[in-house]
């Protein structure tokens, strides 16, 4: 199957030390872009028309809290995950399915629990969002052993430490060294409890644990300090920006990390499903945040949701290159905005309306039922 997209207005390419690309058209074929280029006009099963919009990869979600299938017993709502699709979401990645209820907390049942999640989500895509799940929540007690299986058995995360009976670095800092052993990326709470039996996190912990991901350092809702917060960019672990956050510790995030010349370790998530809520455009929303009260420029603020987090879970996705996975958003200013595209309006405040979201080449949706209408929008010229 090949698809043209062509009559490209802006092309983001994900990347953030070169954000934009001088190319206004792409081929994508089984799945993976296969060329980028000016004018490029192949004989494709399918055309789609920009018609002078921006294109820029699919959105990454960091921090999301499924548990099976696109239902959240948090909120007791259904088809979150396909409404943040509507967002520009393509991936999500799990920080841990700990709204399950009764979720269990012994070694074999946490265990059981992150295999089956992430098996469950390789085999099913809501809406088309490829979820990256299956995060054991870390209890005392478990053993090297207990991190090869799963790891053996296709688990590739570890949730928030700090939300199970593992709450010290002393306890964490071994395994930690386990997971990353086995592959693992491992994410770490920071800030405040966020859920009964979770436990406040600080620097001092999560510098003695030494995980790849310093999660909600803006808060998941409650924040650390600044102070603390400047701590954590000095390192080189990723900085975790969420929407379900500190808008102010967000933006000090931001400041710090861009002095420190560190934005490309910031990554961008929901923590939703919450308390908060379900927020479909959170990822945009936030990208909003760090562009136009940030002052971060907005291609850059994209390359945080897609070419950063992509790097640190090592997907071949969230860049426009050839030979990635074909996830891309056609996007625009939506009507009324004072922006006069995707990216202008971003850096107005505004969230960029969707047209177009392709997954694996295949559109998912046309018009977005969660943005605003977008001032100009894609459309099919050939093909379905």
């Amino acid at each position: 199957m090949k698809t043209l997209v062509r009559n490209i207005g802006l092309l983001v390419s994900g990347d953030i030390r070169r954000p934009l690309l001088d190319a206004d058209s792409l081929v994508l074929h089984d799945g993976r872009i296969a060329a980028v280029g000016r004018g490029l006009d192949e004989d494709a099963d399918t055309v789609v028309d920009a018609r002078g919009t921006t294109v820029m990869p699919g959105l990454i979600d960091s921090h999301v809290h499924p548990v099976f299938g696109d239902f959240t017993p948090r909120q007791r709502a259904v088809d979150f995950l396909d409404s943040a699709m509507h967002g520009g979401v393509t991936t999500a990645i799990s920080a841990g399915e700990v709204h399950l209820p009764g979720r269990p907390k012994d070694i074999v049942g946490l265990k059981a629990l992150a295999i089956v999640a992430a098996r469950a989500y390789a085999s099913f895509r809501p809406g088309g969002v490829k979820v990256e799940a299956g995060a054991p929540i870390l209890e005392l007690g478990l053993t090297e052993a207990d991190f090869a299986e799963m790891a053996a058995a296709g688990v590739k995360l570890v949730g928030e430490i700090g939300l199970g009976s593992v709450k010290t670095g002393k306890d964490a800092a071994p395994m930690v060294r386990w997971a990353k052993q086995h592959g693992m990326t491992v994410t770490i709470h920071t800030g405040g409890p966020s859920i009964a039996g979770s436990n406040p996190i600080d620097a001092d912990v999560v510098l003695e644990a030494q995980p790849h991901v310093v999660g909600h350092i803006n808060g998941g809702t409650t924040s650390m300090s600044p102070g603390e917060i400047e701590r954590l960019v000095a390192t080189d672990m990723a900085l975790e920006i969420v929407q379900c956050g500190n808008a102010r510790t967000a933006l000090h995030t931001l400041r710090t990390a861009v002095d420190a010349r560190a934005t490309d370790r910031i990554i961008v998530g929901n923590d939703a499903p919450s308390g908060t809520g379900v927020i479909p455009l959170g990822v945009l929303r936030t990208l909003s945040l760090l562009a136009a009260l940030g002052g971060l420029p907005p291609a850059e603020a994209v390359a945080c949701a897609t070419g950063n987090t992509a790097r640190v879970y090592r997907l071949n996705r969230g860049l426009v290159a050839e030979g990635r996975e074909a996830d891309l958003v056609i996007c625009d200013a939506p009507v009324g905005s004072v922006g006069r595209d995707a990216l202008a309006a971003l850096a107005a405040g505004d969230l960029p309306g969707v047209s177009m979201v392709l997954i694996d080449g295949t559109i998912t949706i046309g018009r977005s039922r969660n943005t605003a209408p977008a001032a100009r929008a894609a459309a099919v010229i050939k093909g379905h």
